[in-house]
């Protein structure tokens, strides 16, 4: 698949900011199954100092400084990038999800040891009975750790309702737990603290979906939005994408931009100001097929 991407991230401030220094994680990563055209990358006010680098977990970073006094702050990212199919899924695997675990604690290989800092407690993400209680169903004695890995994702999409007004960033897990509701955000930090709390080692994963319209309407400008989903170790094989809020493995709809621990690693936006008072936020994403595009 072939995408166009934009993503326009919109601030007003009831006060003038004098000076401004932002981080943002909005360009798409390389992979091999993902490759994109450079970025056009437009911020107002203009920056006076803008760089990229890559962060600890290899995610593309843009600084940008802002030193003129301004009320209000636009960035917009527009990417055109193409998608193939992930990796093919092993149709069976050998060892159960106890021998994975095993596996993963003590093995010296370079992958695993990479894979043991996602077991860890994260600001977000902390391993807690309650978890592994709701995940066990899941993670009978024997049963693979593909299958099992597979049923949470399919019992997460079942078991709760997507909510967008229900939870914030400052939402307790336990309370999504709960209350059996939330947003992909919310889903993705769940299955996570489920696999870290069964001793397995999971990431976040932060990018956009292509979402469908209905039969018979055309596609919403706007529509779109960031999506989050997450990626568990398989030793020996590698990492596998699955999406809770859509009961899904990732395709080529699926889009990465970034990956961390949990989203604290991975916001879109984030900085620092001097003034500015009280703000409102307007965010935009469109993942348009290039065809659509034209």
């Amino acid at each position: 698949m072939i995408y166009q991407l934009s993503h326009t991230t919109r601030y007003e401030y009831s006060a003038p900011v004098a000076l401004c220094h932002n981080e943002a994680r909005m360009l798409p990563r390389e992979l091999p199954w993902q490759r994109s055209e450079p970025s056009r990358v437009q911020v107002v006010p203009a920056p006076a100092v803008q760089s990229e680098r890559t962060d600890f977990f290899g995610n593309r970073v843009m600084y940008f400084a802002i030193q003129d006094i301004h009320q209000s702050l636009e960035v917009t990212v527009r990417t055109r990038l193409q998608t193939f199919a992930r990796p093919v899924l092993p149709e069976a695997w050998k060892d159960d999800w106890q021998t994975c675990r095993d596996t993963l604690a003590g093995a010296a290989e370079r992958s695993c040891l990479h894979a043991r800092l996602f077991r860890l407690d994260s600001p977000f993400i902390r391993s807690d009975t309650r978890l592994a209680d709701y995940a066990r169903p899941s993670f009978v004695t024997g049963r693979s750790l593909l299958e099992a890995v597979q049923d949470l994702n399919r019992r997460i999409f079942e078991e709760f309702t997507y909510d967008p007004s229900f939870t914030t960033l400052a939402t307790p897990l336990m309370h999504v737990l709960e209350e059996r509701r939330g947003v992909c955000q919310d889903f993705a930090h769940l299955a996570i603290g489920c696999l870290r709390s069964m001793g397995l080692a999971a990431r976040y994963v932060s990018g956009y979906l292509e979402t469908l319209p209905p039969p018979g309407q055309p596609k919403l400008i706007g529509a779109d939005a960031s999506h989050a989903w997450l990626a568990v170790f398989l030793p020996g094989w590698g990492w596998l994408e699955l999406d809770p809020t859509n009961g899904s493995l990732p395709g080529e709809r699926h889009i990465v931009v970034a990956w961390g621990r949990d989203y604290g690693d991975v916001p879109p936006l984030t900085g620092v100001m001097s003034g500015g008072g009280e703000h409102s936020l307007d965010v935009a994403v469109d993942v348009m097929p290039v065809t659509e595009a034209a």
